[in-house]
């Protein structure tokens, strides 16, 4: 639904002086203005037939109009987007997603793990409808990206920005601990009957101020279920580091490192909180854990209306300069009055 209304209405007080401004000039100032008596009209003669009174007053008018879209522009004129409230059938997600540098490794499509995860969490994203859903990136520390919204655009957007911790400038590390209670903070308050949490990392814990036994607690008493995914292969590979040259530019060099994903802890985290644990060492073998979100009991969930708004006071801004801009113009060229 759609209607349009003014951001500012306040300035419509501006009115006031510039009708005021608007008699004066057009009807009043004339009357009042004084007379020069002189003793020849030679020196006015190449002025005949300009600064009529009927093309004066329309350069006015032309002022006056480019004034009063200023004033149209201060109150803001906006077209208002609106959603009503509606009633829907969804469970309430959180996808914690592991950002560690160690995400950058290049044993997964169409990049490494991370784009790999970006891609197939977005790919999710769009085939929801009607689950709220929330996300939380983590690698030492964890913070909160989008919490758990129906607003899917919002969340694209969101996804297509994750970068990795480095990046980020938040702490390195895998703390599964702070990752998973973090999670568990955004489903806390939910009313579904279905909480889902989907973790996903590639490493093992090994930072954090919280351990996985309790992040494990905090989301098994709050009665979430965690899916939890592996990412990677575990073993000896190669982590690229990126620095720069003597001329600034970006060099990628490559060293080793192991790999390690602790199956043992994914698997506990799963199994004590009724979930599953995922293996994905492939790009396209995340599709079981989504399978299995479908199957789950949805609540109704009230989606409450909002409102975008769309603003049109630079158009009236840009109007209002340009008849300004003309009125100077004009008063001092075509119909000037006077040498």
């Amino acid at each position: 639904m759609s209607h349009y209304l003014w951001g500012q209405p306040w300035a419509f007080i501006l009115i006031l002086p510039w009708l005021a401004a608007g008699f004066y000039i057009l009807f009043y100032k004339n009357k009042s203005a004084a007379s020069l008596k002189i003793s020849s009209v030679s020196n006015f003669i190449k002025w005949k037939n300009r600064g009529k009174v009927i093309f004066y007053k329309l350069n006015q008018v032309v002022l006056l109009l480019g004034i009063l879209c200023f004033i149209l522009a201060l109150a803001r004129p906006q077209r208002a987007d609106s959603q009503v409230k509606r009633t829907l059938e969804g469970l309430d997600i959180v996808i914690v997603l592991d950002v560690s540098d160690s995400m950058l490794i290049e044993d997964m499509k169409p990049v490494n793990r991370l784009e790999s995860a970006k891609e197939t969490i977005a790919n999710f994203v769009k085939q929801r409808m009607s689950d709220r859903i929330g996300i939380v990136i983590f690698a030492g520390e964890a913070f909160t990206l989008v919490p758990p919204t129906l607003d899917y655009q919002l969340i694209l957007d969101r996804i297509s920005q994750i970068t990795t911790a480095a990046s980020a400038r938040i702490k390195d590390g895998t703390a599964i601990g702070v990752g998973m209670a973090s999670g568990a903070a955004r489903l806390k308050d939910s009313q579904a009957k279905s909480r889902v949490m989907i973790f996903m990392t590639d490493g093992e814990n090994n930072s954090g101020t919280i351990d996985p036994e309790t992040g494990l607690e905090v989301a098994k008493g709050y009665g979430i279920k965690i899916y939890t995914i592996g990412i990677g292969k575990s073993g000896p590979t190669k982590i690229p580091v990126y620095s720069q040259d003597l001329f600034g530019n970006k060099v990628k060099r490559y060293q080793p490192f192991e790999s390690t994903v602790n199956d043992e802890l994914l698997k506990q985290m799963a199994d004590v909180t009724g979930g599953k644990y995922f293996r994905a060492s492939q790009e396209d073998s995340l599709t079981g854990v989504f399978n299995e979100i479908n199957k789950l009991e949805t609540t109704k969930i009230e989606d409450n209306k909002y409102v975008r708004y769309e603003e049109f006071f630079p158009k009236f801004l840009l109007v209002g300069i340009l008849l300004f801009v003309l009125s100077r113009l004009l008063g001092m060229s075509l119909l000037k009055v006077g040498p």
